[in-house]
């Protein structure tokens, strides 16, 4: 438990690392912004709730997809919940702060399941991934982050600014943002999986993609992509904290 005169010393560096931060905030990332959204409604998402379709491509042979639904729900401060079901099983990813957990069930048979608690390494890219998908490019000094603008760069033929979200040396989205219309095009992570986003539909004034393909390199060295396509997302809902929290295992 942190104690009261540190808390008290953490409430007056945070605010002074924030301005600092804001100081030296990379112009595209205020054009990032607006093209998303006004700040108003940017800065009143509290919750995000994705539901829709996860596809998986066999590496070995991109006809041969894995299907299954998928619900994502994002809440401020650091929550996070992955549920994906699969036609033979069903897969909860989850993070409640500073505590993470993972189960595995038999779809048919709600008996059979698997339930572990994740580690330190894995809890702080889960509050990376949290942050990342509620703050719209900012905030990343509240886990001790910091933005790097590494440059231009062209994508697909677009002229594009490069700036490196670091959390820590092994959680860093390289993003490259149109420096004409501050929209993303492309987002890189550290193990070289490479993010992009397609279509567009907007929610409480703010824009959100239709569909985002990510690839990544499997220990073979083969191309592997995984397809989200969203049919609905709601903003500001209301989560109770039991949804995020650990199960008891003695839970079905």
């Amino acid at each position: 438990m942190i104690s009261n005169p540190v808390r008290r010393l953490m409430l007056c560096v945070v605010p002074l690392a924030l301005a600092v931060a804001a100081h030296a905030e990379p112009a595209v990332i205020a054009k990032a912004r607006a093209f998303l959204g006004a700040e108003a409604a940017l800065d009143a998402v509290k919750s995000v709730h994705y539901i829709g379709t996860l596809v998986t491509a066999d590496p070995a042979d991109a006809n041969k997809q894995t299907r299954a639904t998928v619900e994502i729900v994002f809440q401020k401060p650091g929550q996070q919940r992955i549920n994906i079901t699969y036609e033979k099983a069903i897969e909860q990813t989850a993070l409640d702060s500073y505590d993470a957990w993972q189960r595995q069930q038999d779809a048919s048979d709600a008996n059979k399941w698997r339930q572990t608690l994740l580690s330190a390494d894995q809890i702080k890219r889960l509050r990376a991934n949290t942050l990342e998908n509620l703050t719209f490019f900012r905030g990343l000094e509240r886990q001790g982050g910091r933005v790097e603008d590494q440059g231009a760069a062209t994508i697909d033929g677009i002229a594009c600014q490069k700036i490196a979200f670091i959390y820590a040396p092994n959680i860093i989205f390289t993003r490259y943002f149109d420096v004409a219309t501050g929209r993303l095009v492309l987002t890189e992570t550290e193990a070289g999986g490479a993010i992009r986003e397609q279509g567009e539909t907007t929610v409480a004034g703010v824009r959100f993609p239709k569909t985002i393909v990510t690839v990544t390199k499997t220990p073979a060295g083969k191309a592997q992509t995984v397809t989200i396509s969203f049919d609905k997302i709601t903003v500001n809902e209301t989560f109770r904290p039991s949804f995020f929290a650990v199960p008891a295992l003695s839970a079905h």
